[in-house]
């Protein structure tokens, strides 16, 4: 039978060890958050670049190219409003995730 002292070892070692998870798990998420911010920021970057060259090739006046213009941008704006969308829903839920981990480590 373990004597009180050597469960509050055990018990702190592993509260000890919870503590280190939690801060690998808070640096993963910082490094893949900067990583992420950097490649959609590249990406933006990237698609700017081919809209700028579409622009200055075009001839405006020939009814396809202000065709492709128009759709084209269209559909770039639908799915730039479902990348906020789906980001604003990710940062909540890892938010929460975070206040989670947060009150844990209280106890």
């Amino acid at each position: 039978m373990k004597s009180h002292y050597e469960e509050l070892e055990v018990h702190m070692s592993e509260k000890a060890n919870l503590d280190g998870v939690r801060s690998e798990v808070l640096a993963r998420i910082n490094r893949s958050e900067r990583n992420f911010k950097l490649a959609f920021l590249a990406a933006a970057a990237l698609e700017a670049l081919f809209l700028v060259s579409f622009l200055l090739v075009a001839d405006l006046t020939n009814r396809m190219h202000l065709l492709l213009l128009i759709a084209t941008v269209g559909s770039y704006s639908v799915v730039v409003l479902g990348l906020v969308a789906m980001g604003a829903h990710i940062n909540r839920s890892v938010l929460r995730v975070l206040k989670a981990i947060e009150l844990l480590k209280v106890e």
